[in-house]
């Protein structure tokens, strides 16, 4: 395609031609149309391709209109681009009348950046809801300016024959739409219509499809009956049903063995959820963004249900302070909650991971139909295969900024900068909510959330998106990275795949305070205060660490103070029990487990004697510091959660009961902090804080203030450690990283009295804080143990 031939030159002005290589995410989004009517407006010859480094344009005219096409390329770029770099250089004339957009160029290294999946368009909705368009309540809707991205890339150069639409031949509507460079679609690579597919379908059983009738249509009216669907979406299957129908959430959670671990909602928008939720504008922001991440939301502790308000199942997110609430972001997803003028149908519905908890999501048909049978009543599905699987991302706010849960469909593959360069190298992350790090250079490729890496699956899984990312980056990792845990799979899969490459270990906690400095671009020339907060992470000195202070740069770490050791009794068992950790941490502090206190009365009789003895004898009870654990046994002795559920439970319902308590009550408990001799790291004693817990139940307090309570113990234990390591050290940066740090209420107190006393306080914004981060700090810490490039 060719633009109208240019202006002649301006008097004077000697022709110039440049070569543009723009790099970052400039495929597949629109950029070369763009740079054509840029250059059409501004009398320019020349042409425009997509190459594996990036696109490529070169320009020819008038000096002045050269630079102007340069100095606009970044500025005004289409919505779903992310421009990084613009490098131009001059070359010798060729003459040309016109401006062409050529055919895409493989071979070479891949360089260039792939676009995340993103939530559908306001013009392809208009189309979508439109009687009059073709595309008309078409489920694959879809344009340059949004659509699935990374989900259906198969290589690179971004083109259609590097996607899972290969398959599909374009209608003639749809090659003049693509072939067009002043349509939106021109080049859209997922671009589709009811004459060109996909199709969607509707299946009661493995073998039993329902035809003759919309699918989306009897979809709805199953889902009014209570039935579950596993629906087909970008990145995997989900699980769905209607959310206000408690037998329906039941079953789900039955089926799915979930516990009473929340489930998020689906609501076709905001109005359907403000009666629920806390919403402000970044709130609203959030979830009506283009990424359309699970937000969780603050819930309304007294909600008034107007008539018609739609009230979801106790059985949704039971306990818990928060409901995950999150918008449509595919044509399906609208058609499900109704256009306009639709029958009635399920306002909100449940979406949940389309797999048994624990095992990986699933993305393909065949395996849809196997594994998902016990769980689904029937399948939506369709024809567009998902090479990429990609959970839904999930995000909160804290004091007005995002806080990244889990980072995945939205976000990835989208590189972080890194404030150094290192060489390429993979950092294999964690055991728990496993990401993986490709790096190269300043750039760090965080993979999709990929899951716990007990499952078999899951480590298939993991091992097809390392090859999957190296093979759309281009790094080709000289290094390796894992955890100094001896038992995490993560680390036996890079020693089993290393080869003839090295494999540095990095320290669980260093690893966390790393990720933190990186992401807010810290070269590492000072150390920081890194408050790493967790359930698990393996000490150096064969501990259970989790409440550590650590003075860290990229080179190393000194341990600071950390929790005094107690005993975890039975590993998992006091995981999944948090009454024995209530019992654990009551024996270190020397107080009787009396019939009154809950823990106790929490514990079976024959298991409270074996404990008893465990302890006594030190049988299977690794020495811990973690303040996960501590948070554990106190929801536990409050009388707020004995049994968990999924990780965090405990500490999550303790959140939701301080969040309860009054205003009025500024009363906190307080650690013993005893002088350390000469370098030994400080020891925060809790002893104090059960002591003060057990009096107060005693004395009638309620669980809410209990709960508000310890959380400004802990807010005051981290100034007062942070100001001891200040007044030793001259240290006035402060990191607050770890998955403890996923509560707000705590972040935001400790981030609040920090900043008062004149600290700096880096918190996550980019990458979770949690183990989903890990890898970036692996990364980070390997690069200066090892050469950079």
């Amino acid at each position: 395609m060719s633009a109208p031939p240019p202006a002649a030159v301006v008097a004077g002005e000697l022709p110039l031609r440049r070569r543009v290589t723009v790099r970052g995410v400039v495929q597949g989004v629109g950029f070369r149309p763009y740079l054509y009517g840029l250059a059409t407006e501004l009398a320019l010859a020349g042409h425009v391709t997509n190459t594996a480094e990036g696109v490529v344009v070169e320009v020819e005219g008038a000096a002045s209109a050269v630079a102007r096409f340069c100095d606009r390329i970044a500025v005004q770029a289409p919505p779903l681009a992310r421009v990084e770099s613009v490098h131009h250089r001059e070359v010798p004339p060729v003459g040309g009348t016109t401006f062409t957009i050529l055919a895409s160029r493989s071979g070479g290294p891949a360089r260039t950046l792939v676009s995340p999946d993103s939530a559908t368009c306001a013009d392809c909705l208009a189309e979508l809801a439109d009687p009059a368009d073709r595309r008309y309540r078409h489920p694959f809707v879809n344009c340059t300016h949004c659509g699935p991205r990374f989900t259906i890339v198969t290589g690179v150069p971004y083109d259609r024959a590097h996607t899972t639409m290969a398959g599909f031949a374009m209608c003639p509507d749809c090659a003049r739409e693509y072939a067009d460079p002043a349509d939106r679609r021109f080049h859209a690579q997922p671009v589709a219509c009811p004459a060109c597919g996909p199709r969607l379908r509707l299946l009661v059983s493995p073998s039993d499809e329902r035809t003759g009738a919309d699918p989306v249509t009897e979809a709805r009216a199953l889902l009014s009956d209570g039935a579950i669907l596993a629906v087909k979406g970008l990145g995997g299957y989900h699980l769905a049903c209607d959310a206000t129908n408690e037998k329906a959430v039941a079953r789900l959670r039955r089926r799915k063995a979930r516990g009473d671990k929340p489930f998020a909602v689906m609501a076709r928008s905001t109005a359907d959820v403000e009666h629920l939720v806390r919403l402000g504008p970044e709130e609203r922001n959030l979830l009506e963004d283009g990424v359309r991440p699970v937000v969780l939301l603050r819930r309304r502790p007294d909600p008034v249900y107007a008539a018609g308000a739609p009230r979801p199942a106790e059985a949704v997110a039971p306990g818990s302070p928060d409901l995950g609430v999150l918008l449509p972001y595919t044509p399906l997803h609208q058609l499900l909650l109704g256009l306009p003028g639709d029958p009635d149908g399920p306002r909100l519905l449940v979406m949940t991971s389309g797999n048994v908890s624990g095992e990986p999501i699933v993305t393909d048909d065949t395996e849809a139909l196997e594994r998902l049978a016990s769980l689904a009543d029937a399948w939506l599905t369709h024809d567009r295969p998902i090479h990429v699987p990609c959970d839904d991302s999930v995000v909160r706010l804290c004091d007005g900024e995002p806080l990244v849960i889990r980072r995945s469909r939205g976000y990835a593959p989208l590189p972080v900068a890194l404030p150094l360069p290192v060489r390429p190298a993979l950092a294999v992350g964690g055991d728990l909510k496993n990401a993986f790090c490709l790096g190269a250079g300043r750039r760090a490729w965080l993979s999709a959330h990929i899951g716990d890496m007990d499952d078999l699956g899951t480590q298939r899984a993991f091992e097809g998106a390392v090859a999957q990312l190296e093979s759309l980056t281009g790094v080709r990792p000289g290094v390796l990275v894992a955890d100094r845990h001896p038992g995490y799979r993560s680390a036996r899969w890079a020693e089993r795949d290393a080869a003839a490459r090295p494999v540095v270990r990095v320290q669980h906690h260093h690893a966390h305070v790393a990720a933190a400095m990186a992401e807010h671009g810290l070269e590492g020339a000072r150390p920081v205060i890194g408050v790493a907060f967790d359930g698990t992470g393996h000490g150096d000195d064969g501990a259970v660490w989790g409440g550590e202070f650590l003075l860290a740069d990229y080179d190393g770490f000194s341990r600071f103070g950390h929790l005094a050791y107690v005993p975890l009794p039975g590993g998992d068992a006091a995981v999944r029990r948090p009454y024995r950790m209530a019992l654990a941490h009551l024996r270190a502090a020397g107080i009787d487990w009396a019939d009154d206190l809950a823990c106790t009365a929490a514990c079976p009789p024959d298991e409270l004697r074996l404990l008893e003895r465990q302890l006594e004898r030190g049988l299977h009870c690794v020495p811990t510091s973690s303040m996960g654990r501590l948070f554990d046994a106190v929801s536990s002795l409050a009388g707020v959660c004995h049994r968990a559920g999924y990780e965090a439970q405990a500490a999550v319902e303790l959140e939701g009961a301080a969040l309860g308590a009054p205003a009025g009550d500024r009363d906190a408990y307080a650690f013993d902090l005893p002088a350390a001799d000469g370098d030994d790291a400080v020891r925060a004693d809790p002893a104090p804080v059960l002591a003060a817990i057990v009096a107060d139940l005693r004395a009638g307090v309620d669980p809410a203030r209990v709960a508000a309570r310890f959380h400004r113990a802990v807010t005051g234990l981290v100034h007062r450690i942070c100001a001891r390591a200040r007044e030793r050290h001259g240290l006035d940066t402060v990191a607050l990283t770890g998955g403890v740090f996923v509560n707000t209420l705590l972040s935001s107190a400790c981030a609040a009295v920090l900043r008062e006393d004149g600290f700096t306080v880096l918190r996550h914004r980019l990458v979770p804080p949690g183990d989903g981060g890990l890898a970036l700090g692996q990364l980070m810490v390997a690069a200066r143990t090892t050469p950079t490039d």
